[in-house]
């Protein structure tokens, strides 16, 4: 009997792969002369492929932003499901949505757990260093193949944010409009700092081998798991923490004369979350994005200006920020705001008061997404009185 799904939902949904043969020169110098990415799309190209939406995932994210791969009824739905569907904020009876699984991932595009043509071996270290606009450009690839021209909207939270801004300086007649949530114009020392210690995890298993654990038939999975829980932390507020698990015991007493091992239900959560990614992620893809993200820095070729690097955007922008996400704290969306004001930008900036922390953007929050399905409407809107 096939799944009933809800009426919000894009439902059953099949990924997509797409072989791209036009060289791509990357920031670094090197060339793929050809490479493959894994999207999904959901709704419908108008006929003038004005309504296409590009979706830009955060470092652990994935081409499966929405709907279901199948009927098992435990399944969990796309990671942005909670903002892609019928009569959401990125409405698919409006807009023609694309999400890829980026360059250098690991959910099937080419990246370190591919396979290198040249050597027939895994990528694995030997794969090439990224820059956010190696993701723009292979994403413009991808939009010429699909034969879309220009962009209603590029789309990102977190990471994904970062890719929408750097879409606007590098392509700026591509685009109408950024929505960019929860995100920065540059990681602080704090956040490299926490990217670094996740990378010695991963580097200091056992089992990584230098990189090269899939041809050795081993997985750096304790490193993984650990880089996971350090990121995890940081995710959520001291108040998401406090009301999710408080100081409750998952095993083990307090009581005095009981010897027992003791472990807090936070611990408990910490090491099934670490796990599950460890079983779905790709520990060289992990130190490729995070390093990605520390070089990140939308203003250093524009003189340290993001006045300057702003001025080169024509679209529209849409900020958003969360009030207890430390990770990118409002101030940093604040910033960006300043600066696009500061260059002329028509630019709309909400902050959210939540005690979700940075992992709000995924939630469904209703001053969150009633603000963005109010944007979008007037995206939509623009694209009618344009047809």
């Amino acid at each position: 009997m096939a799944r009933e799904y809800p009426a919000d939902s894009v439902g059953l949904v099949t990924p997509k792969k797409i072989h791209i043969s036009e060289p791509l020169t990357l920031a670094c110098g090197r060339v793929l002369n050809g490479y493959d990415l894994v999207y999904e799309t959901y709704g419908e190209i108008n006929e003038n492929k004005t309504n296409a939406v590009l979706i830009c995932h955060a470092l652990s994210g994935n081409h499966h932003a929405a709907g279901y791969h199948g009927n098992n009824p435990e399944e969990k739905p796309g990671w942005w499901d909670t903002c892609i569907g019928p009569g959401k904020a990125i409405d698919t009876n409006r807009f023609f949505v694309v999400a890829p699984n980026n360059l250098g991932g690991c959910h099937g595009s080419t990246g370190p757990n591919t396979i290198n043509p040249d050597t027939g071996k895994h990528w694995g270290p030997d794969f090439p260093q990224l820059r956010f606009r190696d993701w723009v450009e292979s994403q413009r690839q991808l939009a010429d193949a699909l034969g879309i021209h220009r962009w209603a909207a590029v789309i990102g939270g977190s990471l994904g944010g970062m890719q929408a801004m750097r879409w606007a300086l590098e392509y700026p007649d591509r685009l109408g409009h950024a929505v960019v949530i929860a995100s920065a114009m540059s990681l602080t020392p704090q956040n490299i700092a926490f990217n670094e210690l996740a990378r010695q995890a991963i580097t200091s298993d056992a089992n990584y081998c230098g990189g090269r654990y899939l041809d050795e038939g081993k997985s750096p999975e304790t490193g993984l798991s650990l880089a996971r829980m350090i990121a995890h932390i940081t995710y959520l507020s001291d108040s998401a923490f406090e009301q999710r698990f408080g100081r409750q015991l998952r095993a083990g007493t307090f009581e005095r004369g009981q010897e027992t091992e003791l472990q807090f239900e936070v611990e408990s959560y910490l090491h099934y979350k670490g796990k599950q990614f460890a079983d779905q992620f790709d520990a060289n893809s992990y130190l490729l994005i995070t390093r990605m993200l520390d070089v990140y820095d939308l203003a250093r070729e524009y003189n340290d200006d993001p006045v300057e690097a702003f001025s080169h955007a024509l679209c529209k922008f849409f900020v958003v920020s969360f009030s207890t996400d430390w990770r990118f704290p409002p101030e940093r969306s604040r910033e960006i705001n300043r600066a696009l004001i500061a260059a002329g930008k028509d630019t709309s900036y909400l902050d959210v008061e939540t005690d979700k922390g940075h992992d709000a953007f995924l939630l469904p929050i209703e001053r969150y997404t009633s603000a963005f399905k109010a944007y979008m409407s007037n995206v939509a809107g623009e694209i009618s009185n344009a047809d």
